[in-house]
């Protein structure tokens, strides 16, 4: 039986195809499982934290005694400290019987706790545990921050915490390493329990240390992934090219990436044709994968839209990013950045604040517009209208900006000068979705946004077009903006260009003009 791409639950090398982790599991144990350190694996949703701890412990267990444990539907345990030792000595127990453990060592471990001091003897049956095996212990718990908001939790990593410091100090035996995976930074549990309030510190995981590794895909990484499909399928892709464009979209986010692929592997059957084969995993292929994404159910974006009801700060601010080209220096200490870095919305870039992904920033664009699409005039003027921008299967970018500029001076002609520079470039993608929705993509070119000029790039059907969007600013501003359209023309091979201007000026001429740039041509709206 053949490989197939996972994006549910576990990924094993036998099974699926996968990226190989090994480079990165042995600098885990290098780096955080030699020395005894404890630590968290705190990622986004999705971002292979179970994988990871699957393939460490495969690792680690001919040299230690690996205890994996996962708190995912452990809300039982939590009820008292009776229920909490109680079950945790069952759940390590029942691991303990797996790996072949003394039947004496797991009978002792075994007993029932006390019921008048029930941690305390689960502290003492750890000691005795890590005494007796004769291997150091490692403790894995997954999906730790199901639980991170009952305060008997924080009284098991206090008793961790005690227990590690006392081995430190040569007075007590106890787990070598601990290493917990979950979304929520373990540090910083009061965030999770009042996310309105300024983050508080107060959990007794002060002892672990910061686990950096970069746990993200690169485009090498994905490459060598796609040279194991491809020794299976021979669809002759072009694999570096496909893994670029794949990191592209996704910058390296493990769900995401394996989820194209999994839509792209779903083209093909045992008995596809060569040109089935190699239509399957080209560029036009890709985005209509990404649109995919993008419209199907996803517990990955539904908790991104309750994640930006729970912490409006971050939705402020994300919002500003995108609408408004607003600059935010990266400080982690921020609570709102480090809030939505937690979660995986955004990512550190040249030392601004920048969301993580193209997939994210598209998704994140269309949930904002779509608060405003109901009751918007040019919203529904452009639904009720969509299908002339559309013939033998092209999209007619000229005649959607011409018609934008028609709508828009009807539509917002009183608009004062502040309303347009802060909801012009809104307004122009609430036009645009319905009229791409469903067949085409669109996203923004992070580079070039600020408050001042917005780069959209739209794929439609295997076709690529460049749209400035900018506010007014001179003549010798927008000649610096027609030579930098002109660089990326130049970079995605195309001849035509398009330009949005929101300009203020008494004596403009609204309207679409074509301007002739040597032999490329650039087609400008003015409203």
């Amino acid at each position: 039986m053949k490989k197939a791409f996972t994006v549910t639950g576990l990924c094993v090398p036998e099974r699926h195809y996968m990226v190989d982790l090994s480079d990165r599991v042995q600098r885990i144990v290098d780096e955080y499982i030699v020395p005894g350190k404890y630590f968290t694996i705190n990622r986004a949703r999705q971002y292979g934290k179970t994988t990871t701890l699957y393939m460490l412990e495969e690792k680690l267990k001919q040299q230690y005694l690996v205890v994996s444990i996962s708190f995912e539907a452990a809300d039982d345990l939590f009820q008292s400290s009776g229920t909490l030792a109680e079950g945790l000595v069952r759940t390590i127990g029942a691991k303990l019987r797996r790996q072949g453990i003394r039947e004496d060592i797991l009978q002792e471990w075994m007993q029932p706790v006390s019921e008048s001091f029930p941690m305390m003897d689960l502290d003492e049956k750890i000691t005795r545990l890590c005494q007796d095996v004769g291997k150091k212990v490692i403790l894995m718990i997954d999906e730790v921050d199901k639980s991170s908001d009952n305060q008997l939790f924080l009284a098991f990593l206090g008793l961790l915490r005690t227990k590690y410091l006392a081995q430190l100090a040569g007075k007590d035996t106890t787990f070598w390493s601990v290493i917990l995976a979950g979304v929520y930074d373990i540090k910083n549990l009061k965030q999770k329990l009042h996310p309105g309030e300024e983050s508080k510190y107060n959990s007794p995981w002060n002892i672990a240390v910061s686990f950096t590794v970069d746990m993200s895909f690169t485009a090498k990484d994905i490459a060598s992934m796609l040279r194991e499909y491809e020794a299976d399928w021979q669809t002759g892709m072009e694999i570096e090219k496909v893994s670029q464009i794949l990191y592209d979209y996704t910058s390296g986010y493990p769900f995401l990436v394996s989820r194209l692929c999994q839509i792209l592997a779903e083209n093909l059957k045992e008995d596809s044709t060569k040109q089935e084969r190699q239509a399957a995993w080209n560029e036009e292929a890709i985005q209509n994968a990404v649109g995919r994404i993008l419209k199907e159910p996803s517990t990955l974006f539904d908790d991104m839209s309750k994640k930006l009801h729970d912490y409006p700060k971050l939705k402020e601010m994300i919002y500003s990013i995108l609408f408004q080209g607003k600059k935010y220096a990266y400080e982690a200490e921020n609570s709102r950045i480090r809030i939505g870095a937690m979660f995986g919305f955004v990512k550190e870039c040249n030392g601004a604040v920048a969301v993580s992904n193209r997939i994210f920033e598209t998704k994140l664009y269309n949930l904002f517009l779509s608060e405003d699409e109901t009751d918007n005039l040019i919203f529904s003027t452009a639904d009720m209208e969509k299908n002339q921008f559309v013939r033998g299967g092209c999209l007619q970018m000229e005649l959607v900006l011409q018609k934008f500029c028609e709508y828009f001076e009807d539509i917002y002609a009183d608009a004062d000068e502040k309303f347009v520079e802060d909801n012009g470039r809104r307004i122009f993608l609430i036009y645009l979705k319905p009229i791409i929705n469903g067949t085409g993509n669109y996203y923004i070119e992070s580079r070039t946004r600020n408050m001042k000029r917005t780069d959209v790039i739209i794929d439609y059907k295997g076709m690529r077009f460049v749209l400035e969007m900018k506010i007014w600013h001179g003549q010798e501003y927008h000649k610096r903006g027609e030579n930098q359209l002109l660089e990326y023309m130049d970079y995605y091979h195309l001849q035509k260009g398009y330009m949005l201007s929101f300009n203020f000026n008494k004596k403009k001429q609204p309207g679409v003009k074509k301007i002739l740039l040597g032999e490329r041509m650039l087609v400008e709206a003015v409203v």
